[in-house]
């Protein structure tokens, strides 16, 4: 028995029920590959998740949902040794890789059944102050739609990247997102429309409000999967414990009618796998594991803490 957590598990598609058409565009992204169909995964129910905190109702929920499924859609037009590739882009890659927005849109806009959804395929890498692409759009002429699954998209980028186990230190993946919500003002700026400009960040702030409460929401499932889990190493270390008492008093034991007596009850009290030579060294595993998850949990509420003061 072993705790289990995931970072988008609180809820995910499948509640909504999706009918038969859904389903059609949903089954696009199994064409793409392992790591690229899991991100897109991930960013469809952490847009889902962020949506019910910014109290989007149903509707466009599962529409933003499904926009967020197809949103990379476009890179299966992109070269796999420039996809794939181990390290940082070149200069040249980088512009073919950015590719696979406009060629996800015009793949969306040409099969009817994908159409409805091609905003997460153009918008998701736009940026509210301007800097994103393919188009360079403004936060007036970024649909709320990409500008949530691009605050989901950067978030599980980042996660992925850093290959988390644990919420343990998500503070400053967050961090980094509050960075790219903040507006950057240069000290002087010599037009009006650059001043205005520059007074929006990348990421839309209440969306990053929103995924805080997300990753809080999260961390305290994965407590509670480790506080289960401790509940069961805490019965186990107890029942050992008891075996180990029944083994001092074993030894004490002045006959051997008490003797048989004592490890009669030992041996009723041994789980599969365990017997007189080796309940002592899993006794102790189980001791070192326990305290190991209790740490692991008040990392965790310190966790919460830290991001509670955080402030976009």
């Amino acid at each position: 028995m072993k705790e289990k957590f995931d970072f988008y598990s609180k809820t995910n598609l499948k509640s909504y029920n999706l009918d038969e058409a859904m389903r059609y565009q949903l089954g696009m992204i199994d064409s793409l590959d392992a790591y690229t169909r899991v991100h897109c995964e991930n960013v469809a129910n952490l847009t889902c998740r962020l949506c019910e905190y910014l109290h989007i109702n149903k509707e466009f929920t599962i529409y933003c949902t499904v926009c967020a499924y197809l949103h990379d859609i476009g890179k299966l037009f992109i070269p796999s040794s420039i996809l794939q590739k181990n390290g940082p882009l070149t200069d040249e890659e980088y512009e073919v890789m950015k590719t696979h927005t406009t060629l996800g849109y015009k793949m969306c806009m040409d099969d009817p059944k994908l159409r409805p959804y091609s905003a997460g395929t153009i918008y998701h890498h736009e940026a509210l102050n301007g800097s994103g692409y393919p188009k360079g759009l403004t936060k007036k002429d970024i649909p709320i739609e990409g500008q949530i699954i691009r605050v989901a998209d950067e978030f599980d980028a980042i996660v992925s990247k850093r290959q988390y186990k644990t919420h343990i230190g998500i503070t400053d993946t967050l961090k980094l997102l509050i960075e790219d919500a903040r507006p950057t003002i240069p000290k002087s700026v010599a037009l009006k429309s650059m001043e205005e400009n520059t007074k929006i960040g990348k990421l839309n702030p209440k969306i990053v409000r929103a995924l805080f409460k997300v990753v809080i929401d999260d961390i305290n499932y994965e407590i509670s999967c480790i506080l289960g889990y401790t509940k069961y190493l805490d019965t186990q270390i107890k029942r050992l414990e008891q075996i180990s008492n029944f083994n001092i008093k074993r030894e004490k034991a002045k006959t051997e009618k008490k003797k048989e007596y004592y490890t009669a009850y030992m041996e009723a009290m041994f789980e599969k796998g365990e017997n007189f030579r080796n309940y002592k060294y899993i006794l102790e595993e189980y001791r070192t594991a326990y305290l190991k998850r209790k740490e692991i949990i008040d990392n965790l509420f310190d966790e919460i803490k830290i991001i509670k003061k955080l402030r976009v």
